[in-house]
């Protein structure tokens, strides 16, 4: 079998694909690639057993249709230091062999066959599908990827949470401490489903998605869901289990509301941070009159440092601590000029919401408060 082919279409797809592979696998052939030609199109898959990701490159030439797997490493090594061109891959199935020809020379790999690769596991007939725009969906990704948790104890948390109701999609992450909950207003369905997407295959959606286009089709059941976008699809295993009541932390009445610029906020808390207790991290909040004042202390070491910068303010003067690392991860991933701070009392959680919300969404990130010595 022979087939030519782009070497940077080639490079790219690979490198997408190799995220999937894990360093140590379980089966040999899970540090492969699947290559499949058929009809003048090259599949290729990656897979670590639970996370399968396959994309589709148009060939410039093949002369058949035929199956072979190749180790990850070498041939990403090689193909991505080739320049724009195309390159030929002639192989060998008898000697299991494949010899790749580029513009100034050759090199050859060892194949395996394709029959030992793993098939991926079926999404059920029953399961619900999900059309979402891709943009849309690589926005929401990327802004709920950071909360999740890494907790063996309760691995449900290790995901972002994708729950379909009558009212909207809510996709929801949260460690525990923070938490962001982003409403898709217009997508709904009258029959409510769920599911629990890992952290791998939200990260690699994350990195193939940002530039497509079109829409993305989202088909789960109780124990897989396979995403389908415009250069390939992701198969993968779900977490199983109950995904905690996120509604019933996010306190509905919080008459002080601080409104203040996201960057300026931001590089504040950059500023002061590190001045903070090392194992706590804290930052106290104290807002009044107008004016927002951010102190870090760490007693161990006698370093101190206070900021003072001007806001809009409606409500009582408040101390408040947060936990400086996070709120600093919460203003990185808005893209609004301001944010709005709702708070109740100093026990209780405070919300942070961008001061125009995007269209036809609602975007809401809580952080948990810290104990203040007043």
């Amino acid at each position: 079998m022979r087939f030519t082919v782009s070497s940077t279409a080639l490079s790219s797809r690979l490198a997408a694909l190799s995220r999937v592979i894990n360093s140590k696998n379980s089966l040999p052939i899970l540090g492969d690639f699947l290559f499949e030609v058929a009809e003048g199109r090259l599949n290729l898959t990656a897979s670590d057993s639970e996370v399968m990701m396959k994309t589709t490159l148009e060939l410039t030439d093949s002369d058949g249709d035929g199956r072979f797997c190749v180790g990850n490493h070498d041939l990403l090594e090689a193909v991505k230091g080739i320049s724009e061109q195309p390159i030929t891959f002639e192989i060998d199935q008898t000697a299991n062999l494949a010899t790749i020809n580029y513009q100034n020379g050759q090199f050859s790999l060892p194949i395996d066959g394709a029959d030992e690769y793993p098939q991926p596991q079926q999404v059920g007939e029953t399961a619900t599908t999900i059309n979402i725009p891709t943009p849309l969906l690589a926005e929401n990704i990327n802004r709920s990827i950071f909360a999740t948790a890494q907790d063996e104890l309760r691995p449900v948390m290790n995901g972002i949470y994708f729950d379909l109701t009558p009212d909207c999609l809510a996709i929801v992450a949260s460690d525990g401490h923070k938490l962001v909950r982003n409403k898709l207003l217009n997508i709904r369905s009258d029959q409510p489903a769920s599911f629990i997407l890992p952290k791998k295959p939200a990260s690699l959606l994350k990195g193939v998605l940002g530039k497509q286009g079109g829409d993305a089709v989202i088909r789960f059941d109780e124990r897989n869901a396979e995403i389908n976008f415009e250069d390939g699809i992701i198969i993968c295993r779900l977490i199983e289990g109950r995904f905690p009541n996120y509604n019933s932390v996010i306190p509905q009445n919080n008459p002080n509301q601080l409104t203040v610029d996201r960057l300026s906020l931001l590089a504040a808390l950059r500023r002061v941070q590190p001045f903070s207790n090392d194992s706590s991290n804290l930052i106290r909040f104290h807002v009044e009159n107008g004016t927002l004042e951010l102190n870090a202390e760490d007693y161990d070491f006698s370093k101190k440092a206070t900021e003072r910068m001007s806001c809009d303010y409606n409500g009582m003067s408040m101390s408040i601590g947060f936990k400086g690392s996070s709120f600093i991860e919460i203003l990185s991933n808005f893209e609004c000029d301001q944010v709005v701070v709702q708070l109740a009392d100093p026990s209780r959680a405070g919300l942070v919401l961008p001061s125009e919300q995007p269209k036809d969404q609602d975007v809401l990130m809580l952080m948990m408060p810290m104990l203040i010595n007043d």
